[in-house]
């Protein structure tokens, strides 16, 4: 039931779906997590050589959207219209791949729903009576006398007083079938908390439910009684089967569906219970998974129009682009990055601007970026840019293959926060490769290793690639890119040394993440209220112009400790045009050092470099960066900075004296 090992034999398509978004409002990153989660699975199953297809939509029937449309001066078709259009733009602006966009306005909806009807009246299932009790218009739902406390439905809706002549569905009669179909399969309805809370949900009592309301002009009559129209959820529920054809020929070649994806409010009285009963009544297959997402939160808040706290995913792309300075493709795979990173599966996750920037900075910038930078940038220095014709490391392939492999468990699982985290873990792993086997160590001692751990490095990037592939595709194309590879889209492929052939020859290394800098970052915190204005700060006394210091003793002197270090990383600092942020092995204790050098050196030309380091100088802040030490260098002829390095290379941590 898994994704993990897909069949490419089966006739059916792999299909995978997202509740269709009610049109009372315009998409927040709740209605894009959900569409990335398909999304994928979607590419995913791509990659392992299935076709697949994955639905989207919109649900434009129901009392609401005719009173929104009102309210907003429009007919109900162009208010439906124009707010269908906003979650076709989302979609494809986060680049996910959905093959169909379903609108439950369509032809083709109505004339499924009329006929799944038509066969759920005809094996006994429907039947007239009348219906008296609470209705919230808000969410579209009957309410329980006992559910109403104050007036107001379970949450938190004004309710309306019902009564009509309706048509009913027999949802009683499935009780038993559904309990044991739960029991039959444990894996059916995900998470298994929820799942718990769907048996608890049954084993109460299920009600027969009505399933048509008077008609206000507006939604899809009932076949052979026009008076009245389809209970939205009834025909929601439809659109999934609608989308494949049904009731004509080939609908087989989708259904059932593999993966239902949906949060959590939406799950256990609909998608659990109410909609695989239709399809028990109907004697239609269910579908094959059937799973629900957690919400963001905003402390203990909802996310939620209504109470100002929606974050947009046009806001987050504007801020990646703007502020980080990523392009704007890379911008929106920071979203679907940080969307799937922070991803609730059982419970409910905090996801604010400053939250995204965390996972972007300690992920992409410090993790993924920097991995890659490294591996370009000694590949370049030690073995020409060329791939070596060495083996892998056994610890390279052991550590791809264990990454592959929880890749798979978490994706069988539906996990995708713990497929997302194997790809990034096998990043950091090869960030603490690099520093413990020390590429520049074995070229300066010329040993024959060298070729190897530079292949293992470059592997490790090369299937991280893959593994993030289906969450940050335009990432991975420009990885592969910067390896002058086509990408790694075979999911087989990983973990083989093929994927990474011998004597290709690397691009240059192309800076995507830049990291956000201190300033930024706390700008992102939430601001506390304003206070009392402090006191001006007399204004700083200018600096001494600099003299020739007076003569010092040998003793003086010998209290500088001067050390042979070596570059091990090396990047700009954001926002200077001076400042390079270096990683500077002395012996064997790496120290960061920051640097005004930036105009004179590339950060890239840095890496491997022997320096000479004051190792004794007390640390220091510069823009927010601590440096734990300073360079040596000389002045050319225009003031610029000429690094002092040892004539032959000398033994990391030696004393210069």
């Amino acid at each position: 039931m898994g994704l993990g090992k897909l069949s490419t034999s089966m006739a059916k398509r792999y299909y995978v779906t997202t509740p269709i978004y009610y049109v009372n409002s315009i998409p927040h990153v709740g209605h894009a997590l959900t569409m990335l989660a398909c999304d994928v699975c979607k590419r995913y199953a791509e990659m392992q050589g299935q076709e697949a297809s994955f639905l989207t939509g919109t649900d434009e029937n129901g009392l609401k959207v005719m009173e929104a449309a009102a309210a907003a001066g429009e007919s109900p078709m162009a208010f439906v219209d124009r707010i269908s259009k906003t979650f076709s733009d989302c979609a494809e602006t986060l680049g996910m791949s959905n093959d169909i966009f379903f609108r439950t306005t369509s032809d083709q909806h109505k004339r499924a729903a009329q006929r799944l009807f038509e066969v759920i009246r005809d094996n006994g299932y429907i039947y007239l009576d009348k219906y008296e009790g609470w209705y919230d218009v808000s969410s579209e739902t009957f309410v329980k006398e006992s559910e109403v406390v104050d007036g107001k439905s379970p949450d938190g809706n004004p309710v309306r007083w019902v009564e009509e002549e309706n048509y009913f569905f027999k949802l009683s009669a499935f009780g038993d079938r559904l309990l044991a179909k739960i029991e039959e399969e444990p894996d059916w309805l995900l998470p298994h908390v929820r799942k718990n809370e769907v048996v608890s949900f049954i084993q109460q009592g299920l009600r027969d439910i009505c399933i048509t309301r008077a008609n206000p002009g507006w939604g899809i009559p009932v076949p052979g009684d026009e008076s009245k129209v389809i209970y939205v959820w009834f025909d929601a529920l439809i659109n999934y089967l609608a989308a494949t054809g049904w009731p004509d020929a080939g609908w087989e070649d989708l259904w059932p569906a593999d993966v239902h994806w949906m949060a959590k409010e939406i799950f256990t009285r609909f998608h659990a219970t109410l909609w695989p009963a239709m399809l028990m009544a109907a004697d239609l297959p269910l579908p094959k998974r059937v799973i629900a997402h957690g919400w963001f939160v905003f402390g203990d808040s909802k996310m939620s129009k209504s109470k100002g706290n929606v974050i947009g995913p046009d806001e987050l792309i504007k801020f990646y682009t703007e502020t980080a300075g990523c392009s704007p493709k890379l911008a929106v795979d920071v979203v679907r990055f940080s969307l799937a990173r922070a991803l609730p599966y059982e419970g409910d996750t905090n996801y604010t601007l400053e939250e995204v920037a965390r996972i972007y900075n300690a992920d992409l910038a410090n993790d993924l970026g920097n991995a890659l930078n490294r591996s370009l940038s000694m590949a370049h220095k030690f073995t020409s840019g060329l791939v070596p014709d060495a083996a892998v490391e056994d610890d390279a392939l052991k550590a791809a293959l264990e990454a592959k492999e929880e890749a798979e468990d978490a994706m069988n699982a539906l996990r995708l926060d713990d497929v997302v985290a194997a790809g990034i873990d096998l990043i950091r792993w090869l960030n603490k490769y690099i520093d413990t086997r020390a590429p520049w160590a074995l070229a300066k001692n010329e040993d024959p290793a060298l070729a190897g751990v530079i292949r293992s490095m470059l592997y490790a990037v090369r299937n991280a690639e893959g593994l993030l592939r289906p969450f940050i595709p335009s990432t991975a194309d420009a990885i592969a890119a910067q390896f002058r590879l086509p990408g790694l889209t075979d999911w087989s492929m990983i973990g083989t040394e093929a994927a990474l052939p011998a004597g290709t020859q690397l691009g240059e290394p192309q800076p995507m993440f830049p990291r956000l800098d201190k300033k930024i970052m706390e700008s992102l915190k939430p601001q506390p209220e304003a206070s009392a204005p402090k006191e001006e700060k007399p204004a700083k006394k200018e600096k001494p112009k600099f003299e020739v210091p007076a003569e010092i003793e040998f003793t003086d002197f010998m209290k500088v400790n001067l050390r042979v270090g070596r570059v091990i990383e090396a990047e700009g600092i954001e926002g200077s045009d001076k400042l390079v942020k270096l990683q500077v092995l002395v012996g064997d204790q790496p120290r960061q050092i920051v640097a005004g050098i930036k105009k004179k050196y590339a950060p890239i030309d840095l890496i491997g470099r022997q320096v000479i380091v004051v190792a004794n100088l007390k640390p220091a802040k510069l823009m927010g960066h601590e440096s734990q030490g300073m360079l040596l260098a000389a002045d050319d002829v225009d003031g610029a900075p000429i690094l002092l390095q040892p004539e032959h290379e000398a033994p990391e941590g030696t004393s210069v004296h």
